[in-house]
Order: structure tokens, then sequence, then C-alpha cells
């Protein structure tokens, strides 16, 4: 087909700015003849996403208690960037953020940055958000009702935070444009994970089942980055398992397994950078993550004084004397560490073990067009045909009881039991649940069958939307690899029926051949729950009932990704129609925050004076002990420091202060008190713990605060601990 005038100059315009983008590199001589016939142009980014580390609830267990009170490892956004190099504007932008799920306002905000910076560069269709799922960050974020209850409404503090990391992480992904190559390959990791609902597991047929050698996915898939001279860059991985390796008791801010082993390899391969300064990226992203689980020693009571405390959790329920709350998943490293951090670093290691192995090969090398599809998809009352012939539907969203029941991971309240399709163990709530959401009305009740509805979301309108009906359908082709971007968390089974159809009409299509790969990421863009089989929706445990759209939902998304298949074909253009996109809720956003009033340092005192001191220098701390130091304290609310640091451990070089940790490192963590509100004063305790190897010499604790005076300036402070000395 013959293209218009304008559309050529349209594409000229875009291969000149892809070209102008990469001059930094091309400038290189090497590099640019390696370039002319280099497929790829590679980009990789990383930005700081932390938002208020204090005083906010965090996002993940839902829970009003888990208020945040200070900061173990900084949150990040890590991007990478491929575009064809014969066509720039054939490019993607995948980014791998360190929150629980990706949100539909703030990727509209990423998307309005980009597009307004990068014309014709980057678009709806070609940026996805994609999660890790970690459950110990920062809240408050998410566009609608439901996950901003526990926040306390909307933290626009928060979404800020992410989106300006975010889009700060894909400019330096865009400034570092180079060209590169990329390749491809799997490996197993089997002790990273475990089926946390197995009794729905096991309603899938057992033929089905008998395919697979485990009830949980153990490969661990890495796209590889390489420069034009074959070094690495960074790579792109894909694992399932879930970000609640951190309990729920804990309250400092961190990254969980996803992004510890992002830090971990990170710093083996640039071991002198700050966490946040490194040019290697790793990035471990999220797969069909909705049954597994980090806690990979099972689920056990821990009911003191009861004839079943100690014991493994009641198979069928998850359950401890009839109850759930008692329930709870253990992880490889529980008895070291009753927050996880152990078990977290644990399961970390695992994958980053696997990327290592991955990166230590020759894989496979990635050739072939880079391509994209996107669009909106309204999943309320949405007819489709199943493969025979059968007209069926999805629903408004709704949650069923079980949702209450919460996983082992994070057990929930009351009475509520996982597993249980009727409504008897919760009489009052069959009373109170209308004072909720509106009561459903038979059609929903059909639709959603065998679900019992607790919370009918789909129809709560006001103030607005609870949960999400439209939600985002996006694919990224590169080469013989697609990704399916998916607005929710696929379980186990889910994701296996979910790819293998989809690599099915690939290659029946002609888009991809025998070798191609495909990969479920998320969830990214919308966060729309879960997505449980037929057979595991029927059982109704945590996964089920939390499958908002009804029992149809997996099969309406392979219906849907499979009917744009064609958008990844080699010569395909343009993008499919689209539902109407969600509507902007932020501006009717609800907060029930408080701001922070002012900061005093109290009588006599003064912002970063010492309060506890280290102990005397004339007593060397060596590998394992704790150096711990409170000061006179402000607000982080103040400042977020975004791509800075509260604290650094400082080292005395050749007469000079040297930061050798920050904020960022797991060895260091930064806790925030309210002393007393009415004063106004709080104190600020910094601890890091001593790892082994640390060279011996003469070190000291720095705290960087910023404080808010009546009148509402702020001003940034610095306190340091008294000299301290290591030994070896």
């Amino acid at each position: 087909m013959m293209r218009s005038a304008m559309q050529l100059l349209h594409h000229g315009l875009l291969c000149l700015t892809a070209f102008f983008a990469s001059t930094n590199v091309l400038s290189n001589a090497q590099a640019g003849v390696q370039g002319v016939s280099a497929q790829y142009l590679l980009g990789l980014g990383i930005g700081d996403i932390t938002g208020p580390v204090v005083e906010t609830n965090m996002m993940g267990y839902a829970s009003l208690a888990q208020t945040d009170t200070g900061l173990h490892m900084r949150q990040r956004s890590r991007a990478w960037i491929v575009a064809d190099a014969s066509n720039a504007s054939n490019r993607i932008v995948f980014i791998n953020a360190d929150i629980a799920m990706g949100d539909t306002g703030v990727r509209r905000s990423i998307v309005a940055a980009l597009s307004a910076q990068y014309p014709g560069l980057y678009n709806n269709a070609n940026i996805a958000l994609v999660s890790t799922h970690q459950h110990s960050g920062v809240g408050g974020y998410l566009e609608d009702l439901l996950p901003q209850i526990t926040s306390l409404g909307y933290v626009k503090q928060t979404a800020d935070a992410i989106i300006a990391g975010t889009v700060l992480a894909v400019q330096r992904a865009h400034n570092s444009l180079a060209p590169g190559s990329l390749s491809l390959g799997n490996t197993t990791v089997l002790d990273g994970n475990r089926n946390r609902s197995p009794s729905a597991y096991l309603a899938n047929p057992a033929d089905e089942r008998a395919r697979y050698e485990y009830d949980q996915d153990k490969d661990l898939m890495l796209l590889r980055f390489d420069d034009a001279s074959g070094n690495a860059r960074g790579f792109l991985s894909f694992y399932a398992v879930h970000g609640t390796s951190i309990y729920e008791n804990n309250t400092l801010v961190s990254s969980d397994n996803k992004g510890m082993a992002a830090h971990l390899y990170e710093a083996m391969v640039e071991p002198d950078a700050m966490p946040g300064n490194n040019t290697f990226v790793a990035g471990f992203t999220q797969s069909n993550v909705g049954d597994t689980s980090p806690n990979t020693l099972g689920a056990y009571c821990e009911s003191p004084g009861e004839p079943w405390d100690g014991q493994l959790c009641e198979f069928e329920h998850s359950t401890c004397g009839n109850r759930t709350e008692d329930c709870h998943g253990r992880g490889p490293g529980f008895r070291d560490s009753n927050l996880g951090y152990e078990s977290n670093r644990i399961i970390a290691q695992h994958q980053v073990d696997g990327a290592k192995t991955l990166m230590g090969q020759s894989l496979p090398a990635v050739s072939g067009p880079v391509k994209y599809v996107h669009t909106y998809v309204n999943m309320s009352f949405r007819e489709f045909e199943l493969p025979n012939g059968t007209t069926v539907r999805t629903c408004p969203p709704a949650m069923g009881y079980s949702f209450a029941g919460g996983t082992t991971d994070g057990p929930g309240a009351f009475d509520f039991v996982q597993g249980d399709n009727s409504t008897s163990q919760n009489p009052f709530w069959e009373i109170v649940k209308g004072a909720v959401t509106p009561l459903p009305n038979q059609e929903q009740i059909d639709c959603q069958a065998p679900k019992p509805i607790l919370f009918n979301t789909g129809f709560a309108h006001w103030p607005y939307e609870w949960s999400p009906s439209t939600v985002d359908v996006q694919m990224l082709r590169v080469g013989n690899l697609v990704m399916l971007v998916m607005p929710g968390e696929l379980t186990t089974m889910s994701g296996r029926r979910m790819r293998e159809a989809l690599r099915a009409r690939l290659i029946a299509e002609g888009v991809l051949g025998e070798d191609a790969y495909v990969v479920v990421a998320g969830p990214a863009n919308t966060y729309a729950h879960y997505v449980a089989t037929r057979e595991e929706y029927a059982v109704q445990r945590y996964e089920g009932a939390s499958t908002i759209f009804g029992q149809y939902t997996l099969e309406a998304y392979i219906d849907k990704y499979s009917s744009l298949v064609s958008y990844l074909a080699d010569n395909a253009t343009g993008q499919p129609e689209s539902d109407p996109a969600p509507a902007n809720q932020t501006g009717s956003a609800i907060s029930l925050q408080t701001g922070v009033v002012f900061d005093s340092a109290g009588i006599g005192h003064s912002f970063g004076d010492v309060k506890t001191d280290v102990r005397n220098a004339s007593s060397p701390y060596k590998a394992g002990e704790a150096v711990i130091a409170t000061f006179v304290g402000a607000n982080p609310r103040n400042n977020l420091r975004l791509e800075q640091t509260f604290l650094s451990v400082d080292q005395l070089v050749n007469a000079q202060w040297k930061a050798v940790r920050s904020d960022s490192h797991p060895s260091t963590t930064y806790q925030w008190a309210r002393d007393s509100t009415i004063l106004g004063t709080s104190t600020v305790n910094i601890t890091w713990v001593v790892e082994s190897g640390t060279p011996s010499g003469t070190y000291r604790l720095t705290y960087y605060g910023d404080s808010k005076s009546i009148g509402g300036s702020i001003t940034p402070f610095v306190g340091h601990s008294s000299n301290f000395t290591i030994s070896s």
C-alpha cells in the first residue's frame, strides 16, 4: 500500500530523532562502524521512586497497622528500551518498578511526560509499566478506591515519586541508547518458590497437571543486553515468586526479593558504585505470580497454647483451629529474622544465581523486528466465544468472601476462610456487606457464580470507582520473544495456559517460528487483581475469590490477546480499535493523610545533634556487630531525598571522608519516631550492621535531614556521629 507524503515525512523524522539520540555513542569510531550493521539500539536506566517512608500505609498486605516507620532499601524503577536500528519508530519501553502493582493513573502520567518530551517515539502503546509485586513499599498511589482504603485515601507524594523516578529511569535509558545485541535463554531455579494454594491447583485436570513436574513454575527466563563489542550492559529476567519474603510485621520500606536480587547482582558487577549510580541494570521481573510464595518451608500454625501450635496448617483451607489468622508461611531464613529479611536475601540470591548461570553461558541470539500492540478492554459483561463455540461472558468486578480470608503469606481477619463457597461462615457479613458496596443484583450473582460476593465493587462508583472495569491489554515483541503484559496476577496454571495458547497462535499465524519464547509479565499497567483457572475459581481460595471478572476471566484474556497476534507480524502497521480508556480519577481522589505541621529540635538542641552515640573509638567494631547512633530528627516527609540518601556510612580515606554505604544498602536501616506531636520533636535511629570483609579503618555515621518551620520553610541539616573503628 502506498504511504502518504505525511507518513513518509513522519517516518523520516522518527529515524532522525533516533539518530541524534544515539550520537553520544556513534561518535565513537568503533561503535559507529559496528552500529551500521547492528539490528537494535539498546538503552538501560534506573531511577529512585521511594515515596514517604514514614506515617504512610504500606502497599500489598492491606493492613491498616502496617504504617511505615523508616527505610531499609530504596524502591527503584528500572527501564529497558529496545529499538529497531533500521526503523527507530519501532521501539518498546519496558519498565520494571519496585512497586506492588501497576496503576492506570501512574502509567497515564508517565506516558504523558515521555510522549511530550519525546514526541513520536514513546506513546501509550509501547510503554509497559510492570511491577515486581513487592509488599514492603509505600502505598496510596493506586487510582481506584478499594486499594486506597488502608492508606486513608490517595497519597499524591507517593504517586509523584513513582512517576518522577520512572520518567528519570526512561530518560537515562534513552540517553544511553547505543547499538547492541540481544540473546535469550532459560534455566531452572528450584528453591525460589512454592505454591501457596495447592488444594486449588489440584482442582485442575489430572492429565494437565501430569504434564508438569511441579505445581509451580521453576523456569527463569533471561534476555541479555550486550553492547556492540559483546560486553553485557544488563538483562531482563522473568521468574514467578510473590514479593512477600518480608513479612507483614515489618514497617521499614524495602523492595523485597526482586529489588534485593537486582541490588545484589548490580553490586556484584559494579562493587564500587553506590546503589542507583550503577550503569549495569539487572532486571528481576514478575511472571505468573498469583499462587506463588517465597515462604518455601510451608505454612505453619503460630498458636501458642493451642494443641495445633507448630503444626502444618490444615491443607484445604489453610486454617489453624478453623481460623485463618494463625496460619503463616515460613521463608527459608525465618528463624534468623522475625521480619523476613534473611528469607528475603536467600530467595533473592536464588534468583541471582539463576541469572548468573545464564549470563555465564553463550545464549542464542535474538533477531527480528520490534513490535507492540495495546488496547483497552472493558471487562464488564464482555461476551465472547470459547473454542467449543459456547458464548460466555465476563462480569463487572466483585470480590468473594475468601478474598477477606487472605493467604498464608498474609492471613485475613475475623472468621473468613479460604476455599469456602458458602456464606454460612460469615452470617454477620451477609447483613452488613450492603453497607460497604451495593448489594449485587441477580444478574451479577449469576455471572460471578460460584463465587459468593462480599464486595460488589463493579457497582460501587461513589465517591469514585472502587475497582477497574477497563484494563490494558498489551504485548511487546522483540524478535522471537513476546512479552504478555498482564493487568493482573495469573496463577501458575493460568500462566501456563496463557503462554501455550498465545505461543500456538503466534506460530500458527506465522508471526514466530518454533524458537518462540512467550513470557507473562505482571501485574502491570492496570491492577485488576487475580486470574485463576475455572477449576481454581470453583474452589474459591484467595486467588479465585480475587478473580474479579468471574470464572471466564482467563478465557477472556486468551481470546483477546490471541485476536491481536497479527499486530506483531513483521509487516504489521497500526493499532487495533479500543474501548474507551479509563477516566482520570486522580482529580477526585480523597486523602485523609495530614501533612507535616512543623518540626522542633526541642529546648537546648539543634537538628542533627547526637542523642545516643556510637561506642568509643578505642573499642573497635567487628563484622556482624551493629553500629547504632540516634539523632535529633525531623520528619522525612519534608524531603523524600530522591536520588539522594537519608544516611551514609563514611570512611576516612587519605584524610577525606568518603561515603561507602547509603540508605539503599541492606546493611543499613533508617528509623524515625515521633517523640511529641504537640512539640514537633522526633528521633532518628541509624543502624549499620558491619559486613564481612569491611576494610579496617575509621568510620562515622552521617544523618541527612530536612526540618519544617512553623512558617512552612524547609531547611536541610546534617548530623555526624563520633568516629569509630572497624577491625578485621
